[in-house]
């Protein structure tokens, strides 16, 4: 229960950005060129049992979206604010943001002694991104307590702020505690036809759920990829199977590249076409049981000599 309440504290912002994203699609045509948004939390916290939240989204410097912490529903500031949201859409995001809110404030309240924190205090997030011509989008996450940066997140990476010290220190480690690194190996599947290969990466017991996995040539992404769903694994991890179809001549370079918060910016990089040796593969299977073998003969020989002591 802890490791999903330090993962909901600092992923769900990021989560329901994406969701919100989509509002700034249908936006007039006097939003040219690059374009980010921006939601802003507030969180007050006066003493153990009263706290309130505010929220705001932002297109650049414009305020486009507000959110009524006493009825716990969006404002929409703009005619096309709410984007193509339909009204039950609109109301299921409200929910999210109100379990996440409710949850937070939880959180917080439930480590105030933990990292030394004295009401009353304030907590400001803003988390956003920035949609550039070219598709590309940058994201972001930035907290600060009481003013005073205290946290950043880098390549998915939790980064502490000078400002925030030891607290801030202390906050990123008990992040890092609560995420699984993935394992990933390579396969082929069955072939899609004449002279061709499907490659698969499959990416296993890795936490929390969000990863980025793609077939690469160098620096460039393979169009052809095909992601599977993500599958939970029986101890909480997650599961991840990603294809790839081509040529049999064109397979040679290829990589899965595996992108991970627990990674910290280190990605898994595996190479098509450098298989385990074979030898190893004996080695592997083998040895062990060549050493249960060898167990198994002494325990016989013992028990035979035993038997013949007059």
């Amino acid at each position: 229960m802890r490791m999903f309440s330090f993962f909901f504290l600092f992923s769900f912002p990021s989560a329901s950005l994406f969701l919100l994203t989509f509002l700034i699609l249908p936006l007039p045509t006097a939003f040219q060129g690059p374009t980010s948004f921006h939601v802003i939390q507030i969180s007050s916290f006066a003493n153990s049992t009263w706290a309130q939240n505010q929220g705001s989204g932002w297109l650049g410097d414009l305020q486009i979206h507000g959110w009524d912490s006493i009825s716990g529903t969006a404002i929409f500031l703009k005619p096309w604010s709410k984007g193509n949201f339909s009204n039950e859409e609109v109301t299921e995001l409200e929910e999210l943001f109100r379990v996440y809110l409710v949850g937070f404030i939880r959180v917080i309240q439930d480590h105030v002694s933990e990292f030394q924190m004295k009401y009353p205090f304030e907590i400001q997030g803003i988390a956003g991104c920035e949609l550039h011509s070219e598709e590309a989008t940058v994201s972001f996450l930035r907290g600060a307590l009481g003013g005073l940066d205290f946290l950043s997140f880098k390549n998915d990476s939790c980064v502490p702020a000078p400002e925030g010290g030891s607290r801030a220190q202390r906050f990123c480690t008990r992040i890092t505690q609560y995420q699984v690194k993935p394992e990933a190996w390579l396969s082929s599947g069955p072939s899609p036809g004449p002279g061709r290969l499907l490659l698969v990466c499959h990416v296993s017991g890795f936490y929390p759920k969000p990863i980025w996995v793609r077939w690469m040539q160098g620096e460039q992404e393979q169009l052809g990829t095909q992601q599977g769903d993500v599958l939970p694994n029986v101890d909480g991890t997650w599961y991840l199977r990603v294809t790839l179809d081509v040529a049999a001549g064109e397979a040679a370079g290829l990589t899965c590249q595996v992108k991970h918060s627990s990674l910290g910016g280190q990605d898994i990089i595996l190479y098509w076409g450098h298989p385990t040796s074979i030898g190893v593969i004996c080695l592997v299977i083998i040895v062990p049981s060549l050493i249960l073998l060898l167990c198994l003969a002494l325990w016989f020989l013992r028990r035979w000599s035993y038997q013949n002591i007059p």
